[in-house]
This record gives C-alpha cells, sequence and structure tokens, in this order.
C-alpha cells in the first residue's frame, strides 16, 4: 500500500462519484449521464457510485496500492463493485449528485494513467433506515475504495 486517505463525502439523491479533478478531462462531468440502478457504473474519468440513503455525510477510505491488493476482511461488506477508471492528473474529487465536489482531492498518483478500482461498501441497511427515519445521517454508510494501476 502506497497510501491511504480518508474523506467525509456528502452523498444526495442516492448518489456520489469519483471523478478526475480538471473537469475538462471528463467527457459528461457528473451527474450527467447518471445511472440510478447499480452499485458501481463507470464513465469516461469518472466512477458513480449508488449509496442505500438519499441525503447523508458518508465516510470513504481511499487506499492506493503498487499492484492489486488482497481482499479486505476488516468488516462485513454489504457491497463490492470494480470498474476502471482513466485519471488524466492523478488526483480525483468525490462529487455528491447536486453537492458537488468535497474540498479535498484524493492523490492516487501519476498523471494520465488508468486505473483498477474496487469499491466496497457497509452500512447500507442502517442508513437507508436512519435517511427515512430521522433525516439524515452521518458516518453510518462506510466506503473503502481500493486503487491499483491496471494491467491490461
Amino acid at each position: 500500500m502506497l497510501s491511504v486517505q480518508e474523506v467525509e463525502p456528502e452523498v444526495d439523491f442516492y448518489g456520489l462519484c469519483l471523478q478526475d479533478a480538471d473537469l475538462a478531462k471528463v467527457p459528461m462531468p457528473y451527474p450527467g449521464g447518471r445511472v440510478v440502478e447499480g452499485f458501481v457504473t463507470a464513465h469516461p474519468g469518472r466512477i458513480d457510485i449508488g449509496s442505500a440513503g438519499h441525503t447523508h455525510t458518508a465516510v470513504m477510505g481511499v487506499q492506493v496500492w503498487d499492484g492489486e491488493p488482497p481482499a479486505d476482511t476488516s468488516r462485513a461488506w454489504d457491497e463490492q463493485g470494480e470498474a476502471d477508471l482513466r485519471c488524466e492528473t492523478g488526483s480525483v474529487q468525490v462529487w455528491g449528485v447536486t453537492c458537488g465536489p468535497i474540498l479535498q482531492e484524493v492523490a492516487l498518483g501519476a498523471p494520465g494513467r488508468e486505473w483498477r478500482v474496487r469499491i466496497h461498501c457497509s452500512g447500507r441497511r442502517e442508513v437507508a433506515r436512519v435517511t427515512e427515519e430521522e433525516g439524515i445521517a452521518e458516518g453510518v454508510e462506510r466506503y473503502l475504495v481500493q486503487v491499483w494501476p491496471h494491467r491490461a
């Protein structure tokens, strides 16, 4: 593992995404072309993530590896998905559907590289319950994002 970063993205309308930090490098910036169904959907320059809660603050740990990481068994994950991401800048932003990006960028490494991204999520049932019954949940839904250079 090369680096670990933790961010707290704002989720709204059941979604968020990882997107190249330079929107000029993304043919269709988020939320354009967003597919509501499913957990992970890849688009050029971004990966869309489906959340189980309408509006809440999630916790996301991002691990950058130099090769494919081992399966994570630190917790029971509700969902897992994988996709490829071409990142021209070497950094991504985490976006909510209408909130836009959080201030903190996530550094992946070398620019102009294709990455393999594995996304895990836990707390989905609980965040759905809390947002339905109480409104906004804080830190209930948790994501682990593992990123490594793609070897096609």
